[in-house]
């Protein structure tokens, strides 16, 4: 009888595990949604499965502006994002549901004229057609240099052109110049088609270009999810720093362009994470400068659209 029972027992147990073996094998890993411009400033997404723990798959979704990008977090269609400092701030002045959660990029920007033109300086652009992308973090920037140096929208012929067409519209000749997002101004420059007339960082707000947003229920009901995205963002932001070459390779594949093209702008990028004093100082100037120049009717309330929280959690893990 013992031996019987036990035999059953046995039987039973394996029975369990056979069941229970489909099941785990069967099981999905937590998929996050995450927005990335098609600009190698929004390059670090791409090297997201380097560092994405078991359990977890990051899908990239690729958007074409800013805004686009900006309004999938805001709609939920993506879990998070990452978009220019501009699109943000325009977002939350407007009383959109965004937080931001981190630094994405500094830099990433450039004044770019035909190569044959004599434009050589921000003064030479009075009386020429310069492209630029409406809302736009470049925008602000170009805005705030044409008053550094007494002049202002009116004393150019601003065109409206995506960052994607900006290159192409120069060597068309649609255009003189062109206030663009990389790998942009490394195309026309490495063509030949273009010259670099300033990399646009001389203002007070510093080279900041993007940032990493959440929408604030995203971030109240999956505050974990939250604390895994940062860090895969942070070590593959970090880990891209280190190997420029890496970084270009995938900026070709996943860009399109070509890679002298590519070697050029990778200088021109810094890939950020950290929600540090100096970031957070510059994005209240940058919107100071919005608020000036009339493209926002008050300044986002900084309490709800700054959460400082996980970056701080990220630094002081690691030091």
């Amino acid at each position: 009888m013992i031996n019987r029972r036990s035999a059953m027992l046995a039987a039973g147990a394996l029975f369990a595990l056979t069941l229970a073996r489909p099941v785990q094998a069967q099981t999905q890993p937590v998929v996050i949604k995450m927005g990335a411009l098609k600009l190698i400033h929004s390059i670090a997404p791409h090297f997201y499965d380097r560092f994405t723990p078991a359990g977890y798959k990051v899908e990239v979704i690729p958007f074409e502006s800013p805004t686009e990008g900006k309004n999938a977090v805001v709609t939920k269609s993506v879990d998070f994002g990452m978009f220019g400092i501009a699109a943000a701030t325009l977002g939350a002045a407007a009383g959109e549901p965004l937080v931001i959660v981190a630094s994405a990029c500094n830099r990433g920007m450039g004044v770019i004229a035909q190569k044959a033109s004599p434009i050589a300086t921000i003064k030479d652009l009075k009386g020429k057609k310069v492209a630029i992308w409406p809302g736009s973090t470049q925008e602000v920037f170009i805005l705030e240099r044409l008053r550094m140096e007494g002049m202002s929208i009116k004393d150019i012929t601003p065109i409206r052109v995506s960052f994607s067409e900006m290159h192409l519209a120069l060597a068309r000749g649609d255009i003189d110049a062109y206030v663009g997002a990389e790998p942009a101004p490394g195309v026309s420059i490495s063509s030949g088609v273009g010259k670099l007339v300033e990399y646009p960082y001389s203002t007070a707000m510093g080279s900041l270009n993007m940032v990493f947003g959440a929408h604030p229920e995203t971030l109240a009901s999956k505050p974990d999810l939250a604390r895994v995205i940062l860090k895969i963002h942070k070590d593959a932001s970090e880990w891209a720093m280190k190997n420029r070459d890496a970084m270009s390779d995938m900026a070709v594949q996943k860009l399109g362009q070509k890679k002298e093209a590519i070697v050029v702008s990778v200088p021109n990028v810094e890939l950020t994470w950290r929600m540090d004093a100096t970031m957070l100082q510059q994005a209240k100037t940058y919107a100071q400068y919005m608020l000036e120049l009339k493209q926002i009717k008050r300044l986002p309330d900084f309490d709800s659209f700054f959460n400082t929280k996980f970056s701080d959690e990220l630094a002081a893990a690691k030091s």
